[in-house]
């Protein structure tokens, strides 16, 4: 059989490469300014400075630290962030208005490296029904606000709010102009995340080469999650062209969130015979951060969350445990500590578990069992497991304790569970 998946994650450099040295893709992290715009996700001061150092320690180049103009909490908590955290840049997001980008500029004072990241819709559908501007309105106010920005540093991102929805040959206007006026960085954001991959990549390959002046700017993509392609658009993005991704931890932010961060990282590292990028992230920080903000914001993960989720390495079921137990590689692409996650959670009981799991998961608790031991362990497993979710390690000791004490049960009566089950779906 044909395998086209040739990666050893045991090797050297963790993962199967197709280049030396990947081409370089930066990480915006707006977990604090998007993310936290979520209903339910909102976090005071302190928890947001906490959230950067965190995110800091990750490896993020961008931290996206709030929108100034909002309230004076999103303002102090951008001071604050600005002056503890020195490694990345640190962004404050701005509307064109003056004020806006004022309060972003003072707000920002105390950062090492900072960035005014500036915004302003161009679909016809934001322009008419929202904004009620017309087109020439448009591109003074983006080419001002850029203007304005650029007094306060030198580090600017111009976004096209729903960019992916907007006339193509306005929008090409716009980018050339903001460019010319002294933006660092083009984001084009599919707002609503409305776009398919092949559209997001033909996109971005057809709007950098139609500016005359694209060369001079990175372009950013910011793809919404509202039909769960986030992620995918992103990585299509960067094969179009693109050398910024926004995206968040544990992917909060607007509606259904925006790009998440852990999966879009790791789908470069896992994959980079197909995708020969990378990021600076250092992914063994990836759990310990996606629990520290669902820990702040209350909102836990998901279980079977791609990479974070509690079930991301576990398995359950007997052929998985089977496979597992001989080679990993079975049944994960990539190992847990890769990303922070522990190995002893990995192999779970239920009534879905095999002999094998059970047995190593005893040895792992310092039991050594006979055959006989096993399999009357085993069948003990399986009939606790009909009445609960999981058998926990307490469990799996007092089950061994009673096996290996006398029964009393009368002759001609079995205590055990015979059923032949445990080897769940293998697909």
């Amino acid at each position: 059989m044909r395998n086209d998946y040739h990666f050893d994650f045991y090797g050297p450099g963790g993962y199967n490469k197709a280049m030396p040295t990947p081409a370089r893709v930066v990480v915006f992290d707006t977990t604090l300014r998007d993310g936290e715009q979520a209903p339910g996700f909102s976090m005071d001061v302190p928890a947001k400075l906490a959230m950067a150092r965190a995110l800091d320690a990750l490896g993020v180049d961008i931290i996206e630290a709030g929108f100034p103009i909002a309230s004076p909490a999103d303002a102090e908590a951008v001071r604050q962030i600005a002056a503890a955290v020195h490694r990345p840049v640190i962004a404050a997001l701005a509307r064109t208005r003056r004020r806006d980008i004022e309060e972003a500029g003072q707000a920002l004072t105390p950062a090492k490296r900072s960035r005014i990241h500036t915004f302003l819709a161009t679909s016809d559908l934001h322009l008419t029904a929202k904004l009620r501007m017309s087109y020439d309105d448009c591109l003074a106010a983006a080419v001002e606000a850029v203007k304005l920005a650029r007094s306060f540093t030198d580090d600017v991102e111009f976004s096209a709010e729903d960019a992916t929805r907007s006339n193509r040959d306005f929008l090409c206007r716009v980018i050339e102009a903001v460019i010319d006026a002294g933006a660092t960085t083009v984001n084009l954001p599919d707002t609503v995340g409305y776009a398919t991959p092949d559209e997001i990549r033909e996109f971005f390959e057809q709007i950098i080469s139609r500016v005359p002046n694209a060369s001079k700017a990175v372009f950013s993509a910011h793809c919404h999650n509202d039909l769960g392609l986030a992620v995918a658009n992103s990585l299509a993005a960067i094969q179009g062209g693109v050398r910024q991704v926004e995206c968040s931890m544990n992917g909060i932010g607007e509606r259904a969130g925006n790009a998440s961060l852990e999966e879009f990282v790791m789908a470069l590292r896992v994959r980079q015979d197909r995708m020969p990028y990378d990021t600076a992230i250092d992914a063994t920080k990836l759990f310990s951060t996606s629990q520290l903000l669902a820990q702040i914001t209350d909102e836990p993960v998901q279980a079977n969350k791609a990479i974070v989720g509690r079930n991301a390495f576990a398995h359950e079921a007997g052929i998985h445990q089977d496979g597992v137990l001989k080679d990993a590689r079975t049944y994960e692409i990539m190992r847990p500590e890769d990303v922070g996650q522990s190995t002893s959670s990995r192999l779970v009981l239920g009534r879905h578990s095999g002999r094998h799991a059970v047995q190593s998961r005893c040895e792992a608790l310092g039991f050594t069992l006979t055959a006989a031991e096993v399999d009357e362990v085993y069948h003990a497993v399986i009939s606790l497991g009909e009445h609960r979710k999981a058998i926990a390690d307490g469990d799996l000791r007092r089950i061994v304790e009673r096996v290996r004490t006398p029964s009393t049960t009368p002759p001609g009566v079995s205590s055990s569970h015979v059923e032949a089950s445990g080897y769940g779906h293998g697909v």
